[in-house]
């Protein structure tokens, strides 16, 4: 029996093996050695140079710059691509909204439409003369705002940006979420007098925390991997004030080919998101036995 399980499930393992474990790996060794354009050419010119990667990555002021970048992304576009899509999932799910079966593909749109083109269409929308965001806020009073190219407004533009893109799939699994909660939970809490508020705050909410959890795991994954829009909307800047980790990591490896130190930079990456995937899971896991018990 098991001999058998292992013939089936070798046809699925070996590319996973070969096309993602033997490349993490490699890349791994990378990390620790020099490699660059003139290795490309004669692998025996890499030397291998131990930490030296990482030590001087943690010395690199870039580093932590776009290392507070990205922080910035994930912890201010996070919360506020989680709230949005549970606002819409509520209201998609609500009784009283019609022509449910319209607007879930409506808001789901912007997810499998590519990111690259979206990224153009709102560089326009952007454009300090011409941007229909510009032209919308001058019907209130409001002097044109160059969104891309002030220091200050570059990073919450591409935040806003990346939840317009994105809240449609985590609405898909709230709604998911949503139609799972028991409707006898609310009918006891109409009976015990609760309005709609009540209801919200004492039922839908600790019903929903597990999914919300998934939700934010997954959506913190995407927000640290933050580099489509800023390469094409600002290319980090202005003033490198949307330079994101992942968008370091490219200019290291594809612009100078510092590869060995490009390779250290997506193993940082890696360690952080572990850790937040880990913490979350923690989460989640105590949440799920608190509310078994």
């Amino acid at each position: 029996m098991r001999r058998a399980a292992i013939l089936f499930l070798i046809p699925a393992l070996l590319p996973i093996f070969l096309f993602f474990f033997i490349p993490a790996l490699a890349a791994f060794v990378l990390s620790f050695t020099d490699f660059d354009i003139y290795s490309l050419g004669d692998f025996r010119n890499a030397r291998f140079v131990g930490v030296k990667n990482y030590l001087q990555l943690f010395e690199d002021p870039l580093f932590w710059k776009a290392m507070g970048n990205t922080f910035y992304f994930v912890l201010v576009g996070g919360p506020l691509s989680v709230a949005v899509s549970l606002s819409m999932a509520l209201l998609v799910n609500s009784k009283l909204t019609r022509f449910k079966g319209l607007f879930r593909p409506v808001y789901f749109a912007p997810v499998v439409t590519t990111l690259v083109a979206v990224a153009v269409v709102w560089r326009y929308l952007y454009h300090p003369r011409f941007g229909l965001l510009n032209y919308g806020l001058s019907f209130l009073g409001i002097d044109p705002v160059d969104w891309l190219g002030d220091p200050v407004w570059a990073m919450p533009a591409i935040i806003l940006l990346s939840v317009w893109k994105g809240f449609g799939y985590n609405m898909i699994i709230f709604i998911a979420g949503l139609q799972s909660i028991p409707e006898e939970l609310y009918e006891a809490a109409r009976i015990d007098g609760a309005n709609a508020w009540q209801q919200f705050k004492g039922v839908t909410l600790p019903m929903l925390v597990p999914t919300a959890l998934f939700v934010g795991i997954i959506t913190m994954i995407n927000n640290f991997q933050l580099f489509a829009e800023p390469y094409v909307m600002t290319q980090g800047g202005p003033v490198n004030s949307t330079l994101s980790i992942v968008l370091l990591m490219y200019q290291q490896g594809f612009r100078w080919w510092n590869l060995g130190y490009s390779a250290a930079i997506a193993f940082v990456l890696f360690a952080i998101i572990l850790a937040g995937s880990l913490i979350q899971a923690g989460l989640q896991k105590r949440t799920g036995l608190s509310s078994r018990t």
